[in-house]
């Protein structure tokens, strides 16, 4: 542990920061037998990256269909 100011701070070697994805924001669970860090995934998909992730899923949405939008109740 290294000291930082008046907190202290943890050496990671970097294979471990590559593989659990570590490289910039991590988050700090407090769990009651310690800490659990993980890599926070910041990247946000453009709308058409998120189209594309839509229309290659393979969800079923044929239910859909034939919905009966002219007498659906909202309440």
């Amino acid at each position: 542990m290294v000291q930082i100011g008046n907190s202290k701070g943890i050496r990671l070697p970097k294979r471990l920061i590559v593989k659990y994805g570590l490289e910039e924001t991590v988050v700090i669970t407090e769990l009651d037998n310690g800490l659990l860090i993980e890599g926070k995934d910041d990247r946000q998909l453009s709308w058409a990256d998120t189209y594309k992730e839509i229309a290659n899923s393979a969800e079923d949405w044929s239910e859909w269909e034939n919905l009966d939008i002219e007498n659906f109740d909202e309440s």
